[in-house]
């Protein structure tokens, strides 16, 4: 079976939340979806539920539930209070509608999963929102796709016909939360044996699944978006000198390698650094040739990629949460045709037109060769890497996946590589 076929049709945007109408065309339709997100809806950038889920409402009625959390950070952490003004923002925001005719929920919950009680309590309180809220917008028997683990305990409240698992990062390693490990690890592995199917977005976490109802929702981008820059370049960003290195995405104190951003910046004063989107209160880095732009809406950033000559991602090497990740902005970067220098992320490590580094000089030899000799080759082998992965097709996939669920067919086969990656590979070997 075959699940990464392409369609020429594309899911309408917009309009009431009846949009969900039976299409004889899309292989999901009139079908009532909940996800709970790892992530919040309002300040982050899109990851791939959002992608796929904005496609799956042009035919179907979808609720996205943003983050119950995986338990607060240490009080002593830096990001501390910030993310709790973050979060009381969302919660103020409770039910919204978006442009493209989904719906987001922030649920009320008390963020305390090491206590039995205070996660019984949680269940009655956002089980309760939910069954309201379901009501309201007329879901009935919903498919409950799950990306968190801490929903473990509410998915068996909603009436589900079908439930999937997402699996997007190392959960039980993830440095930005007290919760113990013990106890994530129980509810991950509460979720696994529940699901219909375990949806792997990493390649390492796929590989090193158990085979028996796994699948690979490799991740995507919006390649046309990304792939013609639109004209004009943002002021903040135009301003800086040239060459510009950039990162776009959070810049998280368990993810930057700060040592050897310090050490280029220093050893090669005349390159700038800019990173665009969010800050970590722990990641300390300043000098001359160092810059913050913060967040920007999604719709902008390409906009920023002109200003950009090499795309960059720095992040540590032996830290076992960030070698799981699968980071959407590598693809993004591919996208734009602009050089691409990475630490060795397990996710890229065959990927064409990506340069690894694992040292600070070798980090620095790649960027100036980048920026020295980069030709037009080179430009559309990167291009051609993403060109046919695209959150079209994912959608659709995801769509078939969740069809053959329902029908009671056997969807546990790995999606494909994508075609434009695996031609390319195959024409460089």
């Amino acid at each position: 079976m075959n699940f990464t076929r392409s369609t020429s049709s594309t899911a309408p945007v917009g309009g009431d939340f009846a949009v969900g109408l039976p299409s004889a065309d899309y292989p999901l339709s009139d079908q009532s979806i909940v996800c709970f997100g790892g992530e919040d809806w309002w300040y982050h950038h899109p990851h791939s539920k959002n992608h796929i889920l904005k496609r799956l409402a042009g035919y179907n009625r979808v609720l996205f539930v943003n983050s119950i959390t995986m338990g607060l950070p240490s009080i002593g952490n830096p990001d501390f209070f910030h993310k709790i003004r973050r979060k009381f923002r969302s919660y103020l925001r409770w039910l919204r509608k978006t442009p493209e005719g989904l719906w987001v929920m922030t649920p009320i919950n008390v963020p305390l999963y090491g206590s039995p009680a205070v996660r019984a309590l949680n269940r009655v309180l956002v089980v309760l929102q939910l069954r309201l809220v379901m009501f309201f917008l007329n879901m009935r028997r919903p498919i409950v796709w799950v990306a968190i683990p801490t929903a473990a305990d509410l998915v068996n409240s909603l009436g589900a016909k079908l439930l999937v698992y997402q699996v997007s990062d190392k959960y039980d390693v993830n440095e930005d939360s007290a919760l113990s490990r013990a106890v994530i690890r129980d509810m991950d592995a509460h979720l696994k044996k529940s699901a219909a199917v375990v949806m792997y977005s990493g390649r390492k976490l796929y590989e090193e699944a158990e085979p028996r109802h796994r699948y690979f929702l490799e991740q995507a981008v919006d390649f046309e978006r990304f792939a013609s820059l639109p004209p004009g370049t943002p002021e903040d960003i135009a301003a800086i000198p040239r060459p510009v290195l950039g990162y776009v995405g959070a810049a998280d104190f368990y993810t930057m390698d700060v040592p050897l951003i310090e050490h280029v910046a220093r050893v090669r004063p005349d390159w700038h650094w800019v990173f665009i989107g969010a800050k970590s209160n722990v990641v300390k880095l300043s000098a001359p040739n160092i810059h913050f732009l913060g967040s920007k809406p999604y719709s902008v950033l390409p906009c920023y990629y002109n200003h950009i000559d090499v795309c960059v991602l720095p992040w540590v090497q032996h830290n076992t949460f960030t070698n799981y990740g699968s980071a959407i902005k590598v693809r993004e970067y591919l996208a734009t045709g602009k050089p691409v220098v990475i630490s060795p992320l397990y996710e890229y490590l065959q990927t064409p037109g990506v340069k690894i580094y694992r040292s600070p000089d070798e980090f620095i030899e790649l960027v100036e060769k980048a920026l020295a000799r980069d030709t037009p080759w080179e430009r559309q082998v990167r291009q051609d890497a993403v060109r046919n992965c695209t959150w079209d097709v994912r959608a659709r996939a995801v769509a078939t996946l969740f069809r053959c669920l329902l029908d009671g067919e056997d969807a546990s086969e790995a999606i494909l590589p994508c075609a434009g990656q695996a031609r390319i590979q195959s024409a460089l070997e």
